[in-house]
């Protein structure tokens, strides 16, 4: 994912897109789809069982991120199209939740782009302190995989991390992922409403039915037996087509939005994440 995301950014930053108008349409067709893919690998009643034990921690992270966002990027003067995308994947499930709000807030693939490039950065720096602070902070398997799965935002980097530690951190923190990574559905659906009505550069926000097709699929793979092999396949070819999308995504970055930007999104995203890990952390460490 950040390889195939850096490349398209790499490459829209030295030769340019001659095709941006396509790619940006492509890109978010692609979104959907692969969102709904991802929706076909979850077995919604694991994730009910470890969403109910650490419903408190999840709802009051989630709200406690969000909200923070808004202040950081009234304070930091970040775009609200970008401000709400870096908020929602610290909250939730970085690019899986980037990818779901997008078309549904009508986000241009700049804003898009640079919001994937902030929480992947993030991503990378999370998978090698995170096991470290574990060790040094004397937690447990339990524990640690709890934090991992508050703290981090993409379940891939969330998974690596707790697979550093233990087998019971690993389980503890998939399962706990998979439970935080259904509020997809209502902060989509409440950002598509919240959201600024298109403009010059992002286009008009789209009703979020693919969040449905994404539960839809979610449940067929749990509930139908026989489709649950497919599902993990369809979930499997999902991560490869949104690696595509992300490659196309980072197509639509230019230079001129960089610019436009700065080093605000950055900031923002940065302030977000150590204000999530070190509450939740003080919160495990406190309860232990």
């Amino acid at each position: 994912m950040v390889f195939a995301l850096l490349a398209g950014v790499l490459i829209a930053l030295t030769v340019g897109n001659p095709f941006g108008a396509h790619t940006s349409r492509v890109a978010r067709t692609l979104l959907s789809l692969s969102v709904i893919g991802l929706g076909a690998g979850m077995d919604l009643r694991v994730v009910a069982v470890v969403g109910f034990h650490g419903l408190g921690y999840t709802a009051l992270t989630i709200g406690a991120a969000l909200g923070l966002g808004v202040v950081l990027a009234r304070v930091l003067r970040v775009p609200r199209t970008v401000a709400i995308l870096i908020s929602v994947g610290t909250a939730i499930c970085g690019g899986s939740a980037i990818a779901a709000v997008a078309p549904a807030i009508g986000a241009g693939d700049e804003d898009t782009s640079i919001a994937l490039v902030t929480v992947f950065l993030l991503n990378a720096i999370a998978l090698v302190v995170f096991p470290l602070v574990g060790h040094v902070v004397g937690l447990g398997q339990a524990d640690f995989g709890l934090w991992s799965a508050l703290a981090i935002h993409d379940t891939s980097s969330v998974v690596g991390a707790a697979s550093h530690y233990g087998p019971q951190a690993l389980a503890v923190a998939a399962a706990a992922k998979l439970a935080r990574a259904l509020w997809i559905i209502p902060v989509t659906i409440a950002a598509s409403r919240l959201a600024p009505r298109g403009g010059p550069v992002a286009p008009a926000p789209r009703r979020p039915w693919f969040i449905a097709g994404f539960v839809v699929a979610a449940a067929l793979a749990t509930y139908v037996p026989s489709l649950t092999a497919i599902g993990q396949r369809v979930a499997s070819l999902a991560h490869y087509t949104l690696g595509a999308t992300l490659f196309l995504v980072g197509l639509g970055l230019t230079r001129p939005a960089l610019k436009r930007l700065g080093a605000r999104p950055l900031v923002m995203g940065v302030a977000l994440w150590l204000a999530l890990a070190s509450a939740t952390l003080a919160a495990i460490v406190g309860l232990r």
